[in-house]
């Protein structure tokens, strides 16, 4: 029996990756075994290793992607700018590395695109997060709009990642709308720094209901994640979680005075 090909022609797969082709391959090899094909695919490293750099030119003839390095390791910012930079289609599927979609993915990406080129004021669908967005408005297919709550008693700190570093499907103006990833700092700044951005510009988005449906992210003892956080952020001892609920309300009036404040 023939096997239907799914193919995006009007998006890219963009994937940001750094020493870690092992991740790179089984993130390719997935979307090749279901049969998921975009009218491009570009894969910007971040100055990785030299073992890793053979290794992504091994696999350019198999995967047919294009490559953009850079000589050294300049972060976050400048890995995702330099590859959204390389984009020629009107739509962008960004993806790091260490993910890996699910058998779910495909109907509900063929949704989330459907419903991007209806409704031309989104600006991205997330399809994956660690935690579900605090504030939603029921949209459509299994959709949610998230909706940006200024005001300091909507508490929750996490409700300024309307935008978020996450697999999501983007217009790719996107860095025009937006403005560039700030480079030169630490990854979880890098996102804070475009979150700001998106939210203080207006952005609109999309999250996945079910947003562990879609997307594993696989942390492999041999290439585990080369994104850090203190221990006390993850701690389930009382005395943790008690500094840690002061924090996260210290943070909620700092990011809020960026919102108002910072431009």
């Amino acid at each position: 029996m023939e096997i239907k090909e799914s193919y995006f022609d009007e998006i890219t797969l963009l994937i940001t990756h750094y020493n870690r082709s092992g991740s790179l391959e089984r993130l390719l090899q997935t979307f090749a075994n279901q049969h998921i094909r975009f009218g491009d695919t570009v894969v910007s490293d971040d100055g990785s290793k030299p073992e890793h750099m053979e290794r992504l030119k091994a696999l350019q003839p198999f995967y047919n992607f294009r490559l953009i390095t850079t000589p050294v390791n300049k972060g976050l910012g400048n890995n995702i700018n330099k590859g959204q930079d390389a984009v020629k289609t009107l739509y962008t599927l960004y993806v790091q590395e260490d993910f890996e979609p699910k058998d779910a993915f495909l109907s509900h990406f063929i949704d989330a695109f459907d419903i991007m080129t209806t409704d031309h004021g989104l600006d991205i669908v997330r399809f994956y997060g660690y935690f579900k967005y605090p504030y939603l408005k029921t949209y459509a297919k299994g959709f949610s709009e998230m909706i940006f709550k200024p005001g300091f008693f909507a508490n929750n700190h996490l409700k300024f990642y309307v935008y978020s570093d996450h697999p999501h499907l983007r217009r790719s103006n996107f860095l025009e709308k937006f403005g560039r990833y700030p480079e030169g700092i630490k990854g979880d700044l890098t996102e804070y720094g475009m979150a700001l951005s998106f939210i203080q510009k207006k952005g609109r988005g999309l999250f996945f209901d079910r947003f562990n449906d879609l997307f594993y992210q696989k942390n492999s003892v041999d290439e585990p994640s080369t994104m850090g956080r203190g221990s006390w952020r993850e701690s389930k001892n009382p005395a943790a979680l008690a500094v840690r609920a002061v924090y996260l309300q210290l943070k909620l009036l700092r990011w809020t005075y960026d919102y108002f404040f910072k431009r």
